[in-house]
């Protein structure tokens, strides 16, 4: 058992993919697309139908997407957020944060990533999927790295998963329980790189900087299935 896998078995998670395989398939990763519900959050909404999300995992967020930038040579991943309904506080994280886009009210999700994947020419292997629930199975049906959100309240759902090689691990934290940021620190740890970002970050210029100018660059997409609004845009499927 490598470290890495010891220090996160410790901490509850699972590996369904083995170690070797998992590492070699986070290789190829060049975006990290998001749930909303219960991967930011243990899915708990507020009475203006919002839910919301920690600095714990907004910065595992911000690491992650810094380690791989690193490990493409300097080329920032595409990062998205893709939910199933609109929330405020998504919007906010992706704006905040320099995500590429948001996509919401997201039923079909597997169509929303076709999207998203051609506007950023990528293929579906290359991306990293956290996920926590039944809307995004679709995704994680074809996604090349499948990190799950734990949640005791699912057992037969779990299985499920796991059984049909919908997931390559399942978080020991809980939803709610910054999941987000055990994910994010487990893909850099097996990479081999999270000593490296910590101490860019530390050092902060000139690599971590030129980094972070690349981020802020980013310029956020707002979409929203079958709905138009304000700094939204409407897209369609058949």
């Amino acid at each position: 058992m490598t470290d890495i896998q010891q220090t996160f078995t410790a901490l509850g998670g699972q590996f369904v993919t083995p170690v070797h395989i998992l590492t070699e398939k986070l290789k190829a990763v060049r975006a990290i697309v998001f749930d909303w519900d219960g991967v930011f959050n243990d899915g708990i909404k507020t009475e203006a139908g919002s839910s919301s999300f920690s600095e714990v995992d907004s910065m595992g967020t911000n690491l992650l997407r810094f380690g791989f930038w690193l490990h493409h040579g300097g080329k920032l991943p595409a990062a998205a957020v893709i939910t199933g309904v609109t929330n405020g506080l998504a919007d906010a994280l992706v704006r905040r944060e320099h995500f590429h886009a948001c996509y919401s009210q997201a039923k079909h999700k597997i169509d929303v990533l076709a999207h998203f994947l051609a506007e950023h020419n990528l293929q579906p292997h290359e991306v990293a999927f956290f996920f926590d629930d039944a809307l995004d199975l679709s995704v994680a049906e074809v996604a090349g790295v499948r990190i799950m959100v734990r949640r005791n309240a699912n057992p037969l759902f779990t299985n499920y998963v796991v059984q049909n090689g919908l997931v390559d691990y399942v978080t020991g934290s809980q939803s709610g329980q910054f999941a987000v940021r055990e994910g994010c620190e487990l893909m850099l740890g097996l990479l081999g790189l999270f000593d490296t970002v910590m101490a860019e970050r530390l050092r902060y210029k000139p690599v971590y900087d030129q980094y972070y100018q690349q981020r802020q660059a980013v310029e956020s997409s707002y979409w929203t299935v079958g709905v138009s609004g304000p700094e939204r845009k409407r897209i369609e499927f058949v």
